[in-house]
């Protein structure tokens, strides 16, 4: 019947896109709409393995040649219909975040549109099903050699050499390097240190390097201390400041022409109508822990907590968009963190924190937010009992300055820490400015 003479295909791109159900029910018509003893109308309501449900519905009563495909998920929905697959995105990048923080009850958020036409031919469907491998590894967690369970596209560890880099036979296999990787515009974001691992290994090899640059979320920002050499670390490898206004393939002419970097066969593909001050949102989350705008905005302002004693929300669902501590005083707000995706073992695992939630904080003024330490100096004013053992070595690595720390002990004011960095800025911007693709 219907579902064999006419739905046939549309069955198979179902499995292709979801999967087989775990459960499923269905409701079957014989003969509605035509004097035959097949049916001619199925409804069928599926629940899939990982929670989601679904309806598959096909029938001859509709008008031919109608046929339509509804994804509805946290951070957008697609409808493919007519040709045409329009995708609309949250800009918040969880609908799930909107909807706990709106204070309107059917409230609508923010979105972004568009639509791709297609024929049902040819590369369209890269755009679809592209993701990146291993999103629920934890930073700075060893990932070895294997094949993406979900793409068959084999994937190379960077630490398959011993070094941080690929071994001699993973360089032997490939000709040319594509770097496409989406950065936030951070000194302590660390796909950049991923990317000159690299140019170093190709330059090596006498492999060339292609970046295929994105825009920089936070391409408008210049801003905290330039980075002090003896606290270069994995959080931090160039002199640069904590935002440093720049995208992936400006990084790697500057790493390059400064000879921070080993010179290689470089050609960066920019991006088409973009500036540094293009208000750039997200397509997809960067990394599990990064999960919203809001969050990618916030991070250089709450990601100095990972060297201290306070939770910046890693374990929950507002990572990078909250921070807590037991002992933060006269908060109403409270989290507790868990195991999650990206964060295996969160800081205060299991410990009930008080402190503070930044996920409803207007868009607007999350990406004005910048590099800013007065969350940090609130936290270490409610804990100041602790005195130096409120921070870890790593909070030099991540600000990259020793004098940030004394000056927070000794009570100094975020605009008073934000005073002494300004000459570290001006003295960055022009060498910055010889390596720039794109319009301030």
């Amino acid at each position: 019947g219907a579902l064999i003479n006419q739905s046939i295909h549309n069955i198979d791109i179902w499995a292709w896109a979801f999967g087989m159900p775990k459960s499923l029910r269905a409701w079957c018509k014989y003969g509605k709409y035509h004097d035959i003893e097949v049916e001619d109308e199925v409804v069928c309501r599926m629940e899939l393995e990982n929670g989601s449900n679904a309806t598959f519905i096909t029938s001859t009563g509709e008008y031919p040649g109608a046929n339509n495909l509804t994804i509805a998920g946290d951070k957008a929905f697609l409808v493919a219909e007519n040709d045409k697959l329009k995708i609309v995105r949250y800009k918040d990048g969880s609908l799930r975040s909107y909807t706990n923080g709106t204070k309107y009850m059917f409230g609508s958020p923010d979105t972004i549109e568009t639509v791709e036409e297609f024929d049902g031919k040819g590369p369209q469907h890269v755009g679809v099903v592209q993701g990146g491998g291993h999103p629920e590894v934890d930073a700075g967690e060893h990932v070895g050699s294997t094949v993406d369970a979900r793409t068959g596209i084999p994937i190379r560890s960077l630490y398959d050499g011993g070094s941080g880099r690929p071994s001699d036979e993973a360089m032997r296999s490939f000709d040319v390097l594509l770097i496409d990787l989406q950065d936030v515009g951070l000194r302590f974001y660390t796909y950049y240190i991923t990317m000159l691992r690299l140019t170093d290994a190709c330059a090596d090899a006498g492999r060339e390097v292609i970046v295929l640059d994105r825009p920089n979320p936070n391409g408008d920002k210049v801003e905290g201390p330039l980075l002090d050499m003896k606290y270069r670390s994995g959080v931090g490898q160039l002199p640069i400041p904590v935002l440093h206004g720049m995208t992936l393939g400006e990084i790697a002419r500057m790493a390059i022409g400064e000879g921070w970097a080993h010179p290689c066969r470089l050609d960066v593909v920019p991006c088409r109508n973009y500036t540094h001050a293009t208000e750039y949102l997200l397509p997809v989350a960067p990394s599990p822990n990064l999960p919203t705008q809001r969050s990618v905005y916030l991070y250089a302002a709450l990601c100095p907590f990972e060297g201290t004693v306070v939770s910046l929300g890693r374990g929950t669902d507002r990572p990078f968009a909250c921070y807590g501590h037991p002992g933060l005083k006269g908060r109403n707000y409270t989290f507790t963190p868990r195991p999650t995706a990206g964060a295996k073992h969160p800081p205060l695992e299991g410990e009930v924190c008080r402190g503070v939630d930044l996920s409803s904080l207007p868009l607007d003024e999350a990406r004005a937010t910048g590099f800013t330490l007065r969350y940090v100096i609130d936290a270490y004013r409610d804990l100041e009992a602790l005195g130096d053992a409120f921070f870890t070595p790593m909070f030099e690595k991540l600000v990259g300055a020793g004098w940030v720390r004394g000056m927070i002990r000794a009570g100094a004011t975020d605009a008073e820490i934000r005073a002494r960095w300004q000459e570290d800025v001006a003295r960055f911007r022009p060498l910055r400015a010889k390596y720039l693709l794109y319009e301030e």
